[in-house]
Parts: C-alpha cells; structure tokens; sequence
C-alpha cells in the first residue's frame, strides 16, 4: 500500500517506498520556482483548450479546468494558496489542488504533455515577459540620458583616454554615448526575444505525444511566434535563458562602467557633479563623507550577474540529451539575475536625475593638460604642413608648456610661432574649448550642433 506522502506523487506508482524527508527537502523547487505561477496557468489553460478542440477532453472538462484554474490563480494572487513542499514544484502544487476541487477532470489535465515541456515553456513564458519590461525600462533610462544630453549639450568637459585628458567634448556628447551602450542591450533583449518565443509544448517527456495534439492552437493561443522544432532540443536546452542572461550581463558591464565614472566624477579630485542626497550614504566615523552607494552596489552586482552566466553555462555543458534534473538548478540564477537587472536599471533612472552638473568646474578641467594639442596640430595641416612633422611640432610646444606651466591657449602668439612661423593669429580660435569642440562637425562628432542632431535622431529610435 503507498504511503500517505506516496499518493501525492504523480509517480509513486512505481515505487515501494517513499522518498525520505531529506530527499524531499533536497529535490523541492517551490520555494522559488512558485513565481512562475501566472505561466504555468497560462499554459495550462492553453493546454486544456487545445485538448478539447481534438477531442481528448469533453467541453464540459475543458470549462471545469479552467474556470478551476483560474481560481487558484486569483488566491495565490491574493496569498490564500498554501504551497507544499512535498509537491516539490509549482506544477504539482496547482495540478494537485485543481483535483481536489475539480475531481477527475483535473486529473485529465496533463493528457499529452510532461513536466519537462511544462517547465520549458513556462520559463519561456516568463522570460518573454521579463524581456519585454527590461526593453521598456531600459528605453525609460534612455529617455533620462536624453534629457540630461539635451540639457547639457554644450556643456564643456575634459574627453579622456587612459584617464588622462584627451580632447574636450561636450557633456551631452557623453550622455549620449552612454545612450549608445544600452541601445546596443535594447537591442540584444530584442534580438533574444525571439529566440525565447518559440514553444516547446507538445514536446512532452522528450520524444512527442503519442495523442492527436495541435501545436499550433496551443502556440497561437499563447502568442508564441513559433514551435520548437524537435522534441529532444525543446526540453533539454536552455541556451535562451543563457542568451538573455548573456545579455544581461552586458548590461550590467554597461552600467558598472558608468557607475566608475559617476564615482569619479562625483569626488573632490574631480568634482564634476554631485549626487543627490537620496542617492547616497554617510560614514559612521567621518561626518564630512558623502558615499556614492548606489553606483557602487551597482558595480559589485555586476560581478553577481556574471556569476550567473557562467553558473548557467556550466550547468549546460555536460548534459546529455534529452532532459536532466540539473536543469532544476536553472532558475535561482536566472531569477536573480532578472531581479538584480531590474532594480539596477530602475534605480539608475533616479540617480542620474539627481544628479547636479558642475558646468564651471568641468569647463575649467576641459583647458588642463593640453586637450586641444590635436587641434593645434590640425591646424597646422590645414597651413600644409604634413602630420607627423605637425604632430612633432605641437609636441615640442607641449614640452615648453610643461616648463613654463602654460597650457597651448595661455601662450603668447610670439611663443607660438616659435615654434612654427605659419602659426597666426587665426589660431586662437582653434586652441579655444569651443573651436575645438565646434570643429568635430560631422555624425558621431561633439559639435554641439551635431549632438541636437544626435538626439533628435535618439529619441525617435526609442
């Protein structure tokens, strides 16, 4: 006779013994895979539908099943839903009280699929969802940086390579590569999306239904774009919840590098813009501290994300076909992983709104080391001078502005033409923060006038 535990186990038929309670406790999923809810009721509710259209239910079950599971959904919404571990997943907990309150017809329910397309599906379901809200936040976060572009898009400010100052280029112009960056991400989600809209239900176990199934009611029901074309590959691979996590993981290398400058930028070194208050934290021991948490935090979760690619990655790489319990492992990662992105990006929208730009400090900074030698020599090109003799020339005129502590803009014309006699007094246009930034007149360039062009060209992109 099986045991009380035994009969709550869609499989307990086959065994003589129940499973021990560490083995329980060891195998349960539903303390986090119990979010996929909404999913797996969608699917079901497909499911049923489509059984009853080729006749493997009556009408009659195919109502009870759904208006049963539709209820269940309302109290797990409402937190009148009590989860059982010894059911092991979400997928048995639904199916278990759908029976007990429907009787036979829930038992009908799981005619013509398994747990392993059950499962792929639902996880599809749910990461098409996630994508879509990610799309849509990241879109948001695009809007602010358009804003901020707009706002500051002659605003002056040091360029960097190897953060050393460079050229000067415009704040907007910053912003705007940081636009950029999560287009490329927007972009990525997009492109995955439809890679994850394909439907592995039918699938069943690993080799198909032996019932006369229709996929593609069951696919059009649930607004999939198409069907998993091979039953093996549809419930044993999980490379579009690598993708996205893949893509996800970009994402976060894109913020954790904006992060590094918004630390940078936010220290008395720098001192080009503060954070709000609401943004930031205090020290316990130094009253004057004002600590750049958020971008941090964000930093550090980058390192947490990467994890769980790689956490993914490996979870894969040694499965034989068709489907594995390792698989179970899919989800904690994957979960966080949407979790973590989300709350980056939403909070990210508020701290850079925050954000109070000191335009006079980075003007300043913009005329220090030399940031407009290339337009020096440039400007030795345009009087025919080849550029590498023009390049030697303004290094020399460099040199002397070390000695002398004299930026190129700060010397005289007569030290200037020192240096090269075709030097006039045209050149001081070039040398200043706004010839220079005004001469990068072309697409992608950071004449402010191009950077307007740039975003009203951004803001119909998104």
């Amino acid at each position: 006779m099986p045991t009380k535990a035994q009969s709550k186990k869609p499989w307990s038929g086959r065994f003589t013994e129940s499973t021990t309670s560490l083995v329980e406790e060891f195998t349960a999923s539903v303390a986090f895979d119990k979010r996929l809810y909404p999913f797996d009721i969608l699917g079901s509710i497909a499911h049923a539908t489509m059984l009853a259209h080729v006749g493997v239910l009556s009408m009659e079950e195919r109502d009870a099943i759904i208006d049963g599971l539709g209820k269940i959904g309302t109290d797990i919404e409402a937190g009148q839903f009590q989860w059982s571990e010894d059911l092991e997943d979400v997928h048995m907990n639904i199916e278990a009280e759908l029976v007990r309150r429907i009787g036979e017809a829930g038992k009908k329910l799981h005619t013509g699929r398994s747990r392993n397309d059950q499962v792929a599906t639902d996880l599809r379901l749910y990461l098409r969802e996630e994508t879509d809200l990610l799309i849509k936040a990241l879109g948001d976060l695009q809007t602010v940086l358009l804003d901020i572009a707009e706002r500051e898009f002659d605003t002056p400010m040091p360029g960097f390579t190897h953060l050393q100052i460079a050229q000067p280029v415009t704040f907007g112009h910053h912003m705007l590569a940081w636009f950029e960056m999560l287009a490329r991400d927007r972009e990525r989600l997009s492109d995955g999306r439809s890679r994850i809209n394909r439907m592995p239900l039918g699938a069943a176990a690993l080799a198909g239904t032996g019932f006369p199934i229709d996929r593609g009611i069951t696919a059009e029901l649930l607004g999939f774009e198409s069907i998993c074309e091979n039953s093996l590959d549809a419930v044993s691979d999980r490379d579009f919840a690598i993708e996205f996590t893949a893509a996800c993981a970009l994402i976060m290398t894109h913020l954790s590098r904006m992060s590094e400058e918004l630390i940078l930028w936010s220290s008395p070194a720098f001192d080009f813009i503060e954070l709000g208050d609401g943004f930031c934290t205090g020290s316990s021991i130094m009253p004057q501290k004002k600590n750049p948490d958020v971008p941090e935090l964000v930093r550090g979760k980058t390192g947490r994300i990467d994890g769980h690619l790689l956490a993914l990655l490996v979870l894969m790489k040694g499965q034989p076909l068709a489907y594995n319990r390792d698989n179970q492992e899919d989800k904690e990662p994957l979960f966080d992983t949407v979790d973590t992105v989300t709350s980056c990006i939403l909070v990210y929208a508020g701290l850079l709104m925050s954000m109070t730009i000191k335009r006079h400090r980075m003007s300043a900074q913009a005329t220090q080391g030399f940031s407009t030698a290339t337009d020096l020599a440039d400007y030795l090109v345009r009087k025919g001078i080849p550029f590498r003799d023009a390049h030697e020339i303004v290094g020399k005129a460099v040199h002397h502005g070390i000695e002398t502590k004299k930026d190129l803009c700060a010397m005289t014309l007569a030290e200037l033409q020192s240096f090269s006699p075709l030097i006039a007094e045209d050149v001081f246009s070039v040398l200043s923060l706004e010839g220079s930034m005004a001469s990068r007149n072309h697409i992608g360039g950071t004449a402010p006038g191009q950077v307007l062009k740039a975003i009203g060209r951004a803001r119909k992109r998104i």
